[in-house]
């Protein structure tokens, strides 16, 4: 009996200490876990910040209860920059052309002044279509009242517009909507699933989709659901240029087609509080050459800075509409 104790005490012993060791490793960013600290309840009380460097996962922290990095959840107009994504990859094959009249694929465009919209107009939020100025945010968590994506974007052909496309930037949902929509005409697939072929499968993003859980339509531009691991990779995949895994997943060219800033110098007719300081290009905010940053309408933020290699996933349930941008900046500068 005594021998078996023993035993027992020498397997036991050295898990005990590599708990120990576990639980007294030392915080490898301090800064962050102080301001995560001080803002936990502007952040929603339940978050998960991940930090990306030197080709691993540098700094992980998960808040509040039953909340991790693996838990999918509602990430809103973050999840404008996957929907830009698939759809670029449609542009890299050359089935479809930025600059391509809308009315190409959806002939309903051509009347109300729309017949020169293009893809492109679409991207940048130039539209001219949108003409309420309330944030986009109001719409979440509401049923849509359209079937399909097709019955949606229907409905914004036949509105009138408020000003010709090109003429304004108004950030907004219903752009990306519509060139998420040609993409479905040409690849003849609901757009969930041609994201999920073309873009969520490569990356490994195995808990996020765009179907809609409220029993309404797809929604690329709001209606996104994922996970921090898996909003990770997306990010990963765009610091690296379009390549995840060795795998280009899209091309170097539309990257840096959707990191160039589009119609400078526009009237602003809508933008988002906390993107008062950012850029815009197609379905991507930047701070500056090679530091993007998309600020989510629930909170999520994703932020890539290329010029210090790193990838930052702030990841919450909800926000508070008072959360100041600057957290999200004392995050990404004490990586710095």
């Amino acid at each position: 009996m005594r021998s078996l104790t023993f035993i027992l005490l020498l397997f036991w012993l050295p898990l005990a200490a590599q708990k120990k060791k576990k639980e007294e490793a030392p915080d490898k960013y301090p800064e962050i876990t102080s301001i995560l600290t001080k803002n936990q309840k502007q952040l929603g009380g339940d978050l998960v910040v991940l930090v990306y460097k030197n080709d691993t996962i540098d700094y992980r922290r998960e808040m509040g209860e039953y909340f991790t990095a693996k838990i999918s959840n509602n990430i809103a107009s973050a999840g404008q920059w996957i929907a830009v994504a698939t759809i670029m990859t449609f542009v890299d094959e050359g089935r479809i052309d930025l600059d391509d009249p809308v009315t190409k694929y959806l002939p309903g465009f051509g009347k109300y002044a729309k017949a020169y919209l293009t893809i492109r107009h679409c991207l940048a939020s130039v539209t001219g279509i949108e003409n309420e100025k309330s944030k986009i945010a109001k719409a979440l968590g509401a049923k849509r009242r359209f079937a399909s994506l097709e019955e949606e974007v229907n409905s914004f052909a036949a509105k009138e517009i408020s000003n010709n496309p090109e003429k304004e930037f108004h950030y907004g949902n219903i752009g990306v909507n519509i060139a998420a929509r040609v993409c479905e005409v040409v690849g003849k697939k609901s757009f969930d699933r041609l994201a999920q072929e073309r873009i969520l499968r490569p990356l490994r993003m195995r808990g996020t989709s765009f179907t809609d859980e409220n029993g309404g339509a797809i929604n690329p531009s709001l209606g996104a659901r994922s996970t921090a691991y898996d909003y990770l990779n997306f990010l990963v995949m765009m610091m690296n240029k379009g390549k995840f895994e060795d795998k280009q997943v899209l091309s170097e060219k539309s990257v840096a087609e959707m990191e160039t800033p589009q119609f400078v110098g526009l009237p602003v007719a809508y933008k988002p509080r906390e993107a008062a300081e950012l850029k815009y290009g197609l379905g991507s905010w930047m701070l500056d050459k090679d530091v993007l940053v998309f600020p989510g309408s629930t909170g999520t933020w994703g932020i890539v800075d290329r010029t210090k290699k790193f990838a930052i996933v702030v990841f919450v349930k909800k926000a508070s509409d008072d959360l100041p941008a600057s957290v999200y900046m004392d995050i990404k500068n004490a990586i710095n």
